[in-house]
This record gives C-alpha cells, sequence and structure tokens, in this order.
C-alpha cells in the first residue's frame, strides 16, 4: 500500500482527490496538510511513500518547499499537482526536486498512474513538460529571457506580471520590500526591459501567466 500526503489548501480539493484516490485498492491518503508548514510537520513526524503537493499554499510553498523537502526527506518523491500551466513552473519545479508534475485539469485516470509512477520510482511528465525540459535544458535556454532568472526572480516575476503591489509580493513571499524591489530592478535588467508593463506583454505572448489575471500591460 502506497502511503500519500495529501497537501492542498482548499479541502474541496483534498476531498476530490481522496474520492479519486480511493477508488483504487493499492493507494491510500494517510495525511493530510493545507499549508507548507503543516507539510513539513507532517513529513517530519510521519512516514510517507509520496507527497502530492500543490505549487500555492499559504506560508512556505512553491519552489522553497520542494527544495526544503528535497533536502530534509530527499527519497520521498513528490508529485506536483498544481493549478500553474505547465509552461510556468514545470521545468523549475524538476529542478528543485520534483519527480511528477501535472496540473488540476488532468484526467483522474492520468492522476492516478502520476502516482503510481512516480511512487514506484519513476518520473511523471506530459509530452509537453518533456519537450520544454528538453529546450529549457539545451544551449538555446539561454536565449529566452525569463530562463536567465533564479528560482526567487522567477515567483517575483510571476507576482509582478499578476499585478500585485511590492508589499503584497513582500507579503506572501516573506521578504521585505526592499528586497522585493531590488529582486524586480534585477528581473528588468537581466530581461533587459524597462517597466512593469513590458513584463506583462511578455509573460502573456510566452503562456507565463493567465490574461485574466494580469491587469492590462498599459497600466
Amino acid at each position: 500500500m502506497t502511503r500519500i500526503l495529501l497537501a492542498d489548501d482548499h479541502t474541496i480539493v483534498r476531498e476530490g482527490l481522496k474520492q479519486i484516490l480511493g477508488r483504487t485498492d493499492d493507494l491510500q491518503v494517510c495525511g493530510e496538510a493545507a499549508s507548507g508548514s503543516e507539510v513539513l510537520d507532517r513529513v517530519r513526524s510521519e512516514e510517507y511513500d509520496l507527497i502530492i503537493l500543490d505549487m500555492s499554499m499559504p506560508g512556505r510553498s512553491g519552489l522553497d518547499l520542494i527544495r526544503q523537502l528535497q533536502s530534509e526527506k530527499p527519497r520521498l518523491p513528490m508529485l506536483i499537482l498544481t493549478m500553474h500551466a505547465e509552461e510556468q513552473y514545470a521545468v523549475r519545479a524538476f529542478r528543485a526536486g520534483a519527480s511528477g508534475y501535472l496540473t488540476k485539469d488532468s484526467a483522474s485516470a492520468e492522476l492516478v498512474s502520476a502516482v503510481r509512477k512516480v511512487a514506484g520510482g519513476g518520473r511523471y511528465v506530459s509530452p509537453s513538460v518533456a519537450e520544454r525540459l528538453a529546450f529549457d535544458l539545451g544551449p538555446a535556454a539561454e536565449a529566452v529571457p525569463h530562463t536567465l532568472l533564479s528560482d526567487r526572480e522567477f515567483e517575483v516575476f510571476r507576482q509582478i506580471v499578476a499585478g500585485q503591489s511590492i508589499s503584497a509580493i513582500a507579503d506572501r513571499l516573506h521578504l521585505s520590500a526592499k528586497t522585493v524591489s531590488t529582486y524586480k530592478t534585477r528581473i528588468l535588467e537581466k530581461m533587459q526591459m524597462k517597466s512593469a508593463a513590458e513584463l506583462i506583454r511578455y509573460a502573456i505572448r510566452n503562456q507565463l501567466a493567465d490574461e485574466s489575471s494580469v491587469p492590462p500591460a498599459d497600466a
């Protein structure tokens, strides 16, 4: 029996996932967490065979949490199940230590297959992620501006193009406003852009943001 820790801050999502996994005879949800800190508490106090992890939760979350789990529990496979499109985080998630990446609009059968493959020591990638991995890890990746950003810079970039203020980003990422401003300056320099409006246009053009969630580029 594969013991699973289910980490998502939405109760309705966890309940739905438990129903899907509960229809199998070899997968069992043995723990739940609704925040990054709860995830760390659970894995430090209990043993699991797999964690299904959302990228966006209160407290420590995202790439930082993946790296922390990889550091503390290097043998614990992580399957990322998130609303973020593959173009946004998949490659970075794998580099941080994830073993699989799925979006929440995936079919239930695909989820079960991914869980079994990752729990068995394999990696799960969709064809589109595999193609992007091959591209982003190759020499041509250096020519793509957003690939020049560090993981932290990329997270700040994502918040900026979502229309978040410096103070809101600072609160979400547990940083000072001054630090976030420094990151913004670095992002603009690395991507050779002059304003947040340019970043927004770039993010939409490269499918790095949901157009419905970003402000007008000329705002």
